[in-house]
Parts: structure tokens; sequence; C-alpha cells
């Protein structure tokens, strides 16, 4: 029988080597496991009720299946599904890789610290938007509200909407073995939005815009109806993705794409032409 997995699954774990760099080797150990969850302290899990019924009723653990355990602040360990409805979990033992010994691993945040701001839209795209960046990598996800946004949430709505987007995050964050939970900010308003990085780190998508560069470290992606040109003349920059006019959410997840391939060496940044 043919497994096929995803990127952010088990089926398509390296194998475990010592030959490995030890990032690898931990996303690989992670990803060798039945499942992710998150607990106050991965030295002494305790399992939510909602944690244990998704475990044993909806992935059908069975005792003796390996589960990580994080804290979302890099601190995660590696354990054993005892099964029953208690959820317990006993830590691993002798087992090959880091944390095998069943001691707990702590991960560096990456760095720099990546950010995206986009202008939800209707229906269920933010939830999408949000699952992608945390699958990908983005450090902080910001609704932005500006001129030109159809949904606008209310102080009430608002704070709903953006506890869901956080229930996205911390789920998809557990399927891809991510030991930092991403940052789901407040709703953020356009005339804040150059206070969330430094001199020359947050720049606007728009189709018209320059390349990417790795120090621009905050992305803003508009509504569907573009930016303002009250916006586009703020003084902040702009960058484009291509000579394609792209969704609002696709804009947002190619941005996350492209920002942490910078970041990771994935793709090569392009020096910056000198001045003659």
């Amino acid at each position: 029988m043919v497994v096929v997995g995803t990127a952010c699954s088990r089926a398509s774990a390296p194998p475990l080597a010592r030959s490995q760099s030890a990032g690898i080797a931990a996303i690989a150990a992670r990803a060798a496991a039945a499942a992710q969850v998150f607990v106050d302290d991965p030295a002494y899990p305790r399992l939510s009720p909602d944690d244990i019924h998704h475990l044993a009723r909806v992935l059908r653990l069975r005792a003796g299946e390996e589960v990580i355990v994080s804290d979302g602040a890099g601190r995660w360990a590696r354990t054993v599904w005892q099964g029953g409805e208690a959820g317990d979990l006993a830590a691993v033992r002798d087992e090959a890789g880091p944390g095998g010994d069943g001691a707990v691993q702590f991960e560096e945040a990456p760095s720099p610290a990546l950010t995206v701001a986009f202008a939800p839209t209707k229906g269920e795209r933010p939830e999408w938007v949000v699952q992608k960046l945390t699958e990908l990598g983005i450090d902080r996800i910001v609704p932005l509200v500006s001129e030109r946004s159809v949904v606008r949430w209310g102080p009430t709505r608002g704070r709903t909407a953006v506890e869901r987007l956080r229930r996205v995050a911390r789920e998809a964050a557990g399927q891809c073995r991510r030991v930092w939970l991403p940052e789901v900010s407040d709703v953020v308003a356009f005339g804040d939005l150059a206070g969330l990085g430094g001199a020359g780190e947050v720049v606007l998508a728009q189709l018209s815009g320059d390349r990417l560069h790795a120090a621009q470290r905050v992305v803003a992606v508009g509504p569907e109806g573009g930016w303002s040109s009250a916006e586009l003349t703020s003084g902040l920059p702009t960058v484009g993705f291509g000579l394609s006019v792209l969704r609002a959410e696709t804009a947002a997840v190619t941005a996350g794409a492209l920002m942490v391939s910078l970041r990771t060496g994935t793709v090569a940044p392009v020096a910056m032409e000198e001045s003659s």
C-alpha cells in the first residue's frame, strides 16, 4: 500500500539519523510522532479534555504511539500515549533522535521574527490565511483594517473573530509540529501599521511594487479593493509578487512563503544594485 503524506505529516518525515543538523533532526523527531499537543509544562504534561477527546476519539491513537507535547514557547518533549479515558502520557525511553531519552528539549525562536498583516475578507478565508501562515512559519499575524476593508469587526465581534483565529493557529501549529506558537494580534488600524516594525521594515503588498528583501520583515496585504490613494502615499514602501493580480488571501500566503524562504535561505536574496 502506498502512503501519501503532506509536508506536515509523519508519512513525509525523514528518517532519524545522527548526521542530520540539530534543526532537521528535531523536526524529524516531531514529524514522526502520531500527534502534537500544547500543554502548560512539557515536563509534567496534563491534557485538556478537548485534547484527550481528539487523541482518543478523532485520531484513535493506540497505546504506545508517540505524542509530542510543547508549551508553545520553544520547550517540547516526546511522550507515549497510554490510552484510556484519563489521557495519560509517559516519557519515551531509549529512542533515537532528539528527546529520545524523554528529556525536555528547547528550540530557539526563529530569527528575525516575521509579520504578515492582512485585511480579512468575507467567509472562512481569514481562517485559511492564518492556517497557511502558521504552517509556513510566520511569527506574528495581524488582522488589519484599511480604508477599503469590506469586513469591519466591531469590538465584540472582533474579539470573537480573533479568538477563533488564535485557535486555528494553535491547531495548525500542532499539525506542523511548530514549538513556537505564532502571535495572532488584535485588530490593527492602518494608521498603526508603521509601528509594527523598525525603519524600512514595514511594506505594503502592491502589484507595481519592488522586489521583497530580507530586511523587510512586516508585509501588509490590503483588502480585495486594494489600498486607497492615501494609503499608497503614506510613506510605506511597496513590494510586488509577480505580474498576476492575486486574491487578497493568495497575496498574504505568497508574502509569508517568500519571507520565510528568505529567512531560511531557501530563496537567495538578490544583491541590491549600487547607485552609480
